[in-house]
């Protein structure tokens, strides 16, 4: 169910009401564009025959009724990811591999899907580059042996879609063993991209192969979480291009899950970049990836550490 109000100052009337099918998977499956409202969505429910999941594009005029519509897409899929940009909508479903579908909305009534590309893993945040360029920030996958998908390390991706018919991959980058995460992957606020500095940087909670010294197995190792960001050039000529890492802890536990050392946000100002976590400000500059300074923020959870003077 879809309701509109219009808003004037502080006068709010309800003007109209629609429905569409399945539900919604987070603020990008939406979008009002020349005055309709574009929806992505997700149906799941059961039949005689077993479980039903597909994903449909509606289309709503300003009374939201359905002008346009676009069903069955990816059955037995869900969507993990939608972008509306200008006249298309770049979607991406998963089940066993990731499809990114480039979906043409330029005739309200008539949305369709003008392309496909099929890559292991998926994406859960679209973020376009340019008109052509689509970053992607996801999980990669594997095929196991018991014919399953075991979800691997961070992936972050770079598509090519200025052929709307042929979308191709530029690069991608894996980071860290299975079980690393970043905080851009439930909220875009996390995720760091500046056009004008072709500069991307990327929160992460990674999870790192540490070599057991103590077992007498030659090897044998364990895991360790390394929590702070890293920090890309990107650009389609390129791809993805390291210029550095910022540590906020180095060796903690694989097993604590929001760690007030993981990163939550980024900024810049001139040619520093500021890292925050729960428990500091990490100011790291640009031009050579050198730490600038560290300031300790008073985190109340657990043992508090020493304030470091701003200098």
């Amino acid at each position: 169910m879809v309701h509109r109000f219009a808003i004037d100052d502080a006068r709010i009337e309800y003007e109209a009401m629609g429905r569409v099918p399945g539900h919604l998977l987070n603020q990008f499956s939406l979008d009002e564009y020349e005055e309709n409202l574009r929806v992505a969505t997700t149906v799941e429910g059961w039949t005689r025959e077993g479980s039903v999941q597909y994903n449909n594009v509606y289309v709503l005029d300003p009374a939201m009724e359905v002008i346009g519509t676009l069903e069955h897409i990816a059955p037995d899929e869900r969507i993990y990811a939608a972008r509306f940009v200008g006249d298309r909508l770049y979607l991406v479903t998963f089940k066993r591999i990731d499809p990114l579908f480039v979906i043409d909305l330029s005739d309200p009534e008539h949305p369709g899907i003008l392309g496909k590309l099929k890559i292991p893993g998926y994406s859960d945040y679209l973020h376009p580059y340019d008109a052509d360029h689509i970053i992607g920030i996801g999980k990669e996958t594997s095929e196991n042996t018991w014919g399953g998908v075991s979800v691997e390390g961070l992936k972050i991706a770079l598509f090519d879609v200025s052929d709307v018919n042929n979308p191709i991959p530029i690069d991608d980058v894996v980071i860290g063993e299975p079980g690393t995460d970043s905080e851009a992957l439930r909220d875009h606020k996390a995720f760091l991209f500046v056009k004008e500095k072709d500069l991307l940087a990327i929160p992460v909670s990674e999870i790192k192969r540490v070599e057991n010294a103590e077992s007498k197995y030659p090897g044998s190792y364990g895991t360790a979480a390394w929590q702070g960001a890293y920090v890309y050039r990107v650009n389609p000529a390129e791809g993805f291009v390291l210029q550095g890492t910022v540590a906020h802890a180095e060796k903690g536990s694989p097993y604590t899950w929001d760690s007030p050392d993981a990163v939550r946000r980024s900024l810049f100002m001139d040619d520093t970049l500021y890292t925050v976590s729960a428990r500091s400000i990490v100011m790291t500059d640009l031009a050579d990836g050198s730490r600038v300074n560290e300031v300790f923020l008073p985190y109340r959870w657990g043992a508090s550490p020493t304030p470091v003077p701003v200098r």
